[in-house]
């Protein structure tokens, strides 16, 4: 039976009519999970008819990271983003961005939240929140993230609250919902274990700012994860047996570290690398996103609990945790990005950090932005989070893209996230570059020999050698010469 709220239940349509061109707009989402979607496909519909009366009608879009299709797609689809902060992974935003059609903030994650909280995005005009519950006081139970949510509900001026059937309401069992306080009023964050809580299942709000409840009943639509390939296959290889190597040293303890993982075929092969591994112990996460592949892991036992800001899986094991969330509602806790990818917590759990770039230099430092220097791919996200303030570093990439038309390891990146400063291991499917105590020469040639493809490692070798004098050994007229080559000709070798 449907509960009556004493909030107006509105149409999509009637909640888009709320939003007015150059407000700055809040969504809920955190990856497509979580994401709101009735209201944002009538707002790109509201915007497509603005425009063809010829009248303006673009927003400014504020959310956790990616979203799903209904929201980055569809409007960016009919130009109706000016501006965008601080992720994204749509195709038809990318273009907007590139072209400069649209202003984007490229963040790191656990930054956001403390943004909002000094006001320096301005105010939030309209938030829409996917929920799977709300309480005529004002508690909002969150759906399958948490992201920004917390934040936006807290700085919103109005709020419309997308009620999503499709999701069970025993999700409130898993969230953990904290809004920090500003500087310099913060106490140390109490997360002491992965899958310690430390606030609330709901986040709060004074009701009178929910000016309507939508309500639908559609799932996250979240692709199946592939199967890993050789590449990833030979990456988490290398990996695991690095970090065997480091337990058997003592560097590792006995009981393990926590590990974060990023998204995608490597990070979901090291995780099943090392759980099938026996002499690797059972355990846990804290990370940003949990993926299909973690659920075989919760089942198996291997991974005994997992923190994280979002349940990025697809349809079939999102069905599969709501028929069995008395197995999985204990091993999952759901926290808003400023504590899961809070630099304190992850410095204080030791987490061991793996995440995928674009490119790295012959140095250490890593691009995992801009193609060739210029085209934004997706952004930065959380990783940075965690690049900086893990106990281990591990970035890792294939050593060649495009059928070797590209090298992932180059002598100068051309655009830098991640400086020397931050990165210990780099790894490929040719090998890994244990990076930790090297200078600049030791580090160059360990990363050429052990990550560079082996159709690159003679060029690497030469510019290494030939370039000019100096703590970095850089001949400015030549580092860009293969990002040049590539696109002058398609293919970064003479």
């Amino acid at each position: 039976m449907t509960i009556r709220l004493p909030f107006p239940e509105l149409t999509p349509e009637e909640a888009a009519a709320h939003y007015k061109d150059g407000q700055l707009v809040g969504f809920s989402g955190f990856t497509p999970a979580g994401a709101a979607k009735a209201t944002p496909r009538a707002l790109a519909e509201l915007a497509k008819a603005e425009h063809d009366a010829g009248r303006p009608f673009r927003i400014r879009v504020l959310a956790g990271a990616s979203t799903g299709e209904d929201i980055d797609e569809r409007l960016a689809a009919v130009d109706a983003i000016s501006w965008r902060a601080p992720y994204q992974s749509s195709k038809s935003l990318r273009k907007a961005v590139n072209e400069q059609r649209c202003e984007f903030v490229d963040m790191h994650l656990s930054h956001v939240g403390q943004m909002l909280e000094f006001g320096f995005f301005g105010d939030i005009d309209v938030a829409v929140i996917e929920a799977v519950d709300v309480t005529p006081d004002g508690r909002i139970y969150l759906s399958t993230s948490s992201g920004i949510s917390p934040s936006v509900i807290k700085h919103a001026k109005k709020i419309i609250v997308e009620i999503n059937a499709a999701h069970s309401t025993r999700l409130a069992e898993m969230h953990d919902v904290t809004v920090l306080p500003v500087p310099p009023n913060r106490a140390p964050i109490p997360v002491h274990a992965p899958m310690g809580r430390i606030g609330t299942p709901f986040c709060a709000c004074n009701p009178e700012r929910i000016i309507g409840i939508v309500r639908t009943d559609e799932p996250d639509r979240v692709p199946a994860a592939r199967e890993p390939d050789d590449v990833s296959n030979a990456i988490a290889g290398h990996i695991v047996r690095f970090l065997l190597d480091e337990m058997h040293a003592g560097r590792i303890p006995a009981e393990f570290l926590p590990l974060q993982a990023g998204v995608g075929n490597i990070a979901n092969a090291v995780l099943g690398g090392l759980a099938q591994n026996p002499e690797i112990p059972d355990f846990q996460m804290y990370t940003e996103v949990l993926q299909d592949s973690q659920m075989a892991l919760l089942r198996s036992g291997r991974l005994l609990g997992a923190s994280t800001s979002a349940i990025t899986v697809s349809d079939e094991h999102i069905a599969e945790i709501y028929n069995d969330m008395d197995f999985f509602s204990p091993r999952i806790v759901i926290r808003p990005t400023e504590i899961s990818n809070n630099p304190g917590i992850i410095r204080r759990l030791g987490v061991i950090a793996i995440n995928t770039v674009l490119e790295a230099d012959i140095y250490g430092c890593a691009n995992s932005t801009h193609v060739c220097g210029t085209q934004l791919m997706n952004g930065i996200g959380g990783s940075g989070d965690f690049v900086r303030n893990s106990y281990l570093s591990i970035l890792v990439a294939p050593s060649i893209a495009k059928r070797g038309a590209i090298s992932t390891i180059v002598p100068m990146c051309s655009h830098v996230d991640h400086s020397e400063h931050s990165i210990q291991i780099l790894v490929t499917d040719q090998g890994l570059a244990d990076l930790r105590g090297l200078g600049p020469k030791e580090r160059s040639e360990r990363i050429i020999e052990q990550c560079a493809h082996p159709s690159y490692r003679d060029y690497l070798r030469a510019y290494a050698g030939q370039s000019h004098t100096g703590h970095l050994r850089h001949d400015l007229d030549r580092a860009f010469e293969l990002h040049r080559n590539l696109l002058d000709r398609g293919h970064m070798l003479p």
